[in-house]
Parts: structure tokens; sequence; C-alpha cells
């Protein structure tokens, strides 16, 4: 009998030994054993290795919030070297940005383009000539001209490059956190002033992409995926594209943006 238990306890302890420290050995597992080994380096290392990651990637998906002068914006947004595509989206309005290449093209509901002139009776009640030109141009894809002044500002969420080195950048002194997990992928976390500078959780596996970022002072999270997965990027119809030429019209208080990278 006693030889019996014995060998359970064994079993049991072998079974373990994965998740626990052992029986009756004592000691602490490596969370870095077997990763990439980015969580055993200093916390600016590991920022500067995935800012470095981001850069050389190809692509990504880029999805949750940001605040910026006291309004929230989603955004959910896969960009590439050449452009991107997605939605960006507020309490006030939504619209859609395309980009390839230099050509980029804003979608966007009635509502965005509606001017909202106090003094138009029309566009206020809907049945005036700006609110007829503002359904004109839903569900269409206008086309933003690059000297419009709106255009770098659109274009920057769709600028891979600008828009997570803005994101990625966490203030204040640097320290390694704890060893976490976001979407099943081990990581390491980097914090910025203890975490109110902002934090920043990267991949243990294979290269060091940052996969979360929490932005200083409360200003919004994203998360990064797909890093490397190609996507298509194709200008729209033509029957679907409206061209203005070297002005897109004026929006209305719903189309303001937030500044897409501090």
């Amino acid at each position: 009998m006693r030889t019996r238990k014995a060998a359970l306890v064994g079993a049991l302890c072998a079974g373990l030994s994965v998740a626990l420290t052992g029986c009756g050995g004592g000691g602490t597992t490596d969370p870095d054993a077997g990763t990439n080994g980015v969580g055993r380096l200093d916390p600016a290392k590991i920022q500067d290795k995935a800012r470095s990651a981001a850069r050389e990637a190809s692509s990504v998906h880029l999805s949750g919030s940001v605040v910026s002068q006291g309004r929230t914006y989603k955004l959910d947004m896969r960009l590439k070297r050449d452009g991107g595509t997605g939605r960006v989206a507020s309490d006030a309005s939504t619209f859609e940005l395309l980009r390839v290449g230099d050509e980029l093209f804003l979608k966007a509901p009635a509502a965005f383009w509606s001017r909202g002139d106090k003094d138009d009776k029309g566009a206020k009640d809907g049945k005036g000539d700006g609110a007829a030109a503002a359904g004109k141009l839903e569900k269409k894809y206008v086309k933003v001209p690059t000297g419009d002044p709106a255009y770098q500002q659109f274009k920057g969420f769709t600028d891979k490059d600008v828009l997570l080195d803005g994101l990625i950048g966490l203030h204040g002194k640097l320290d390694r956190g704890e060893h976490g997990t976001v979407a099943g992928v081990p990581t390491i976390r980097v914090n910025g002033a203890g975490g109110s500078g902002g934090t920043l959780d990267v991949s243990l596996m294979d290269t060091p992409y940052p996969l979360r970022v929490r932005r200083a002072g409360g200003a919004g999270q994203l998360e990064l995926s797909d890093w490397g997965k190609d996507f298509a990027l194709t200008p729209p119809p033509k029957q679907d594209t409206v061209d203005y030429g070297k002005r897109i019209p004026a929006a209305g208080e719903g189309a303001s943006l937030p500044a897409p990278a501090k």
C-alpha cells in the first residue's frame, strides 16, 4: 500500500511539473523559457525591439479606442506600407477610409457631410440644397485631393508608420512589468511612469510585435494583430466614386477629427 501511494504521488508531481514549482523541491519556473528572450531585456530595449518589429512588418490590423479632445474614437484599420482601409467612429459620426498609394477616399453617411449652418433653415430641417447634396454623397467614395487641408489628417489614419510611431511610444521612466497573455499569446509588459505613461504588451513568441497598447492618461486602448498578414487594396469602382477636384465639400461638426497619432 505504501509503495502504491508513493508511486501515485510521483505521478502527480510529474504531471503538474509544468504548472507548479515541484513537489517538495522548491524553486520557481522561468517565464521566459522557450520564448524569444525579449522578456529578459531592459524595458527600453523591449520597447525598441517592438518598434523595430512594427516598422519592418508589411501589415497590421489595429482596433480599439483613442480618446482625443474629450471625444472617444473607435478605430478598426488594416494598414500596410502602401495604404490602408478601415473605419473611424465616434458618438458624432462614422466614416470609412481607403488609401491606395497616394489616392485617398472617404466614405461617410449624409449626416457627416451636412453643413448644419445655423442660418440655413433648409439645412437644419433636412430639406435644403445642402441636405440634398449630402444625401447624394452617402454611400459614395469621395476622393480627397492631395492639396485639400484635410488630406494629411485623413491620411494619418491610413499611414502605418505614422500611426504606430505615435501610438506605441510610452511616456516617463520605463519599467518591466508582469508577464501576461494577449489573445492567447504570452507577452511581457513595459510600463511608462508606473503605468500612468502608458503600457505596452510585447509578444514573447517569434517576432516581438506589440500586441496591446494602453495609452497614457487613460487615452484609449488598442489591439494589434495579423502582423504580416496581407490583404487586398484596390481603388473603389468609378461608379461609386465622386471626385470634386481640388477640394472636398466642407463637412459638418460631426466630421471633426482627432489628431491621428499623439
